[in-house]
Parts: structure tokens; C-alpha cells; sequence
């Protein structure tokens, strides 16, 4: 593992004198990927830097043990630097494993997420609208960027279905552990009984990428215009500016009516469409290479049941690692760290534990 940190900090060293070079920013695209290149080695070389320095304070320790001889003072001061030295060593090691861990090629996209009604009607649309509001909070925490792409609204407010990006660095790292079943139990404020309900919403996290990465053949796609309509189905758009996609090779249909021009409708809808394409493609690659190294946490499947919202008992149930909150209302505020803290912690020592 040294000798791998020592080349990997002789790169750093290395690209830092090339970013130097005025002559290097005449090819704007490859000074960028190489600056990207250094932010993504910069955490790695910074901890082995700090842990050589810790195993030289080690060794220097050592000898002045060896050289205090009967001073009592000096061997207290050596045994205390020794112990604390140790003590960083052991965690920087820990660290630089799961930094040199291999990265989700994904990490660094921004996302589309798609959030859908499932079990519960009414209810479940409230509950999706809920979902949307909670991711949207999370990402004016962090400063990223949110832009809705399309949705389905119910007449007192809910979505059946809401598709929109989140644009910024990371967001998929974390938003990834977002895909699956999310389950609410609470009095339903369609209810007037007082019983507690239970409604299911999906949740589908996708990486954005741009139209080089993943070209469409525009003899695969059918587009048809159509009226945008809101709740209820009334019409709120008198131009058939709202686009139907179609994929002609899989069938997968995306509709866009969230803009009044069909250009900026189409593009969005072609933007989810390559999303979609994109994690097909990877699905089918990550079964072929080894479907039993996926990870339980950072499978995504969207069948699978992840968390429980209860109201009742303002709890959130993380049934993927078996943690429980009582802070409902701070996690639908957008308070998720904690959580996808846990999972992505959860998520590195299962890597680990494959690579030892």
C-alpha cells in the first residue's frame, strides 16, 4: 500500500507543476481534467503526508525512549508522544484504506430523481409531495441546485409522480442510497377516523450524464405534442407545447410539460430518457462483471423497502442498517446527514471488509 501512496503523491507533485504551466490552459478540456485529476488524489496524499509525519514522530519517539534512559521525565514525555503517535497512525491507515477503496464512477454527477405514488392513493401523492419538498431542503443545504423537469399533481396537492435534477458536485454519492421503497404510517389528512395508514412511495436516483457520453439515434425516438393539463385533468396551456418521448428500441416513454416551450420541454425530456438509458446500461454491465459485489446498502433496488416515516412516534426507521431516529420533523426539513452518513460508513466497511 506505501509504495502505491508514494506514486500516487508523486502524480500530485506532478500535476502540480503541470497546472503551473501557462502553455497548459491553450487546451482548456485537458487542463480541466487534470485539475480534476488532482482534486481527486488531493484527500489521498494530504492523509499519507500526515500519516508519514506521524510514523517519523513514532520513530523519533523510540529513540528518545532509547536515549532518556533512568530520566524519568524524558521517558514519560517519550512513552506519551509514542502512545499518541501510535494511536494516529492506526487511524490514518484506516482512513487511506477507504479512501484508496475504488470509486463509483458516478460520484461526482449531479442526479435526476423521479419520485412516484405507490400503495395508498391520495395519500401515498401527499406523502410524495412531501418526499419532494425534503430533497429539495437537502439541497439548498449543501448549495446544490434543483430544477423540476416534470409532474403529475393531484387536485389537493400531492404528486403521482414528480421528475426533477438536483445539480451538484457529490450529489450522487449521496443521493444513490435514496432509491428504493420509502414507507409513511400516519393519520391520513384525507381521514377523518383518526387511524394511522400505510402509503409507499418509489424513489429512483439516476446519475445525469450529457448527450457525449450517451448518444440517442434520433430514428429511435418518437416525439409527439400535446397540451400541458394540471390537476384533474383541465388543460392550463392553450399551445401544444408539452412533449411525449418515446424510445422506439425499449419502449420507455418520458413526457415534459413543465416548460410553455416545446424546445426547453424536449430537452428535458431527453435529459431523463439518457438518465434512464444510462443506468440501464450500467445494470447490465455491474451483473455481468459481479452482482454479489454489490453491497446491501448501495444496491438501489427499487423494489426493495428502505425506511419507514412514522408519524405517530416522529420516527424514522433506516431498515437497511437497522437505525432509528426520533426526528421526523428535522428529517423532513432536510436534516438527512445523519443518515446517509451511516449508510455511507455502513457502505465503505463492507467494501473493506470484501478487499481484506
Amino acid at each position: 500500500m506505501l509504495d502505491k501512496l508514494e506514486g500516487l503523491a508523486d502524480r500530485y507533485d506532478e500535476l502540480e507543476g503541470l497546472l503551473s504551466s501557462p502553455e497548459l490552459y491553450e487546451d482548456p478540456s485537458r487542463a480541466a481534467a487534470l485539475a480534476k485529476e488532482q482534486s481527486d488524489l488531493q484527500p489521498i496524499v494530504t492523509a499519507y503526508r500526515q500519516y508519514s509525519a506521524a510514523y517519523q514522530e513514532e520513530q523519533d519517539a523510540r529513540e528518545l525512549l532509547e536515549e532518556a534512559g533512568g530520566d524519568a521525565e524524558l521517558r514519560a514525555l517519550a512513552q506519551e508522544t509514542l502512545a499518541a503517535s501510535r494511536a494516529e497512525i492506526e487511524r490514518l491507515e484506516q482512513e487511506l484504506k477507504v479512501l484508496l477503496l475504488p470509486r463509483d464512477e458516478n460520484d461526482d454527477r449531479s442526479v435526476i430523481m423521479e419520485i412516484r405514488a405507490g400503495a395508498g392513493g391520495e395519500e401515498a401523492a401527499l406523502f410524495a409531495a412531501s418526499l419532494y419538498r425534503m430533497y429539495t431542503m437537502y439541497a439548498d443545504s449543501r448549495g446544490w441546485k434543483t430544477e423540476r423537469i416534470g409532474q403529475s399533481e393531484t387536485e389537493l396537492g400531492g404528486f403521482k409522480e414528480i421528475t426533477f435534477s438536483i445539480d451538484g458536485d457529490g450529489a450522487f454519492s449521496r443521493l444513490k442510497y435514496e432509491s428504493g421503497v420509502h414507507r409513511v404510517q400516519r393519520v391520513p389528512e384525507t381521514e377523518s377516523q383518526g387511524r394511522v395508514h400505510t402509503s409507499t412511495v418509489t424513489v429512483a436516483v439516476l446519475p445525469e450524464v450529457d448527450d457525449v457520453e450517451l448518444t440517442i439515434d434520433p430514428k429511435d425516438l418518437r416525439i409527439d405534442t400535446f397540451r400541458s393539463s394540471g390537476a384533474g385533468g383541465q388543460h392550463i396551456n392553450k399551445t401544444s407545447s408539452a412533449i411525449r418521448v418515446t424510445h422506439l428500441p425499449t419502449g420507455m416513454v418520458v413526457e415534459c410539460q413543465d416548460e410553455r416551450s416545446q424546445f426547453k420541454n424536449k430537452d428535458k425530456a431527453l435529459r431523463v430518457l439518457r438518465s434512464r438509458l444510462f443506468e440501464i446500461e450500467q445494470r447490465k454491465r455491474d451483473d455481468a462483471i459481479a452482482a454479489e459485489r454489490r453491497s446491501q446498502v448501495g444496491t438501489g433496488d427499487r423494489s426493495e423497502r428502505i425506511r419507514t416515516y412514522n408519524f405517530p412516534e416522529n420516527r424514522v426507521s433506516e431498515h437497511r442498517i437497522k437505525l432509528t431516529l426520533y426526528k421526523l420533523d428535522s428529517f423532513l426539513d432536510g436534516n438527512l446527514d445523519e443518515v446517509l452518513d451511516a449508510l455511507i460508513t455502513t457502505d465503505q466497511a463492507e467494501k473493506l471488509a470484501k478487499v481484506e
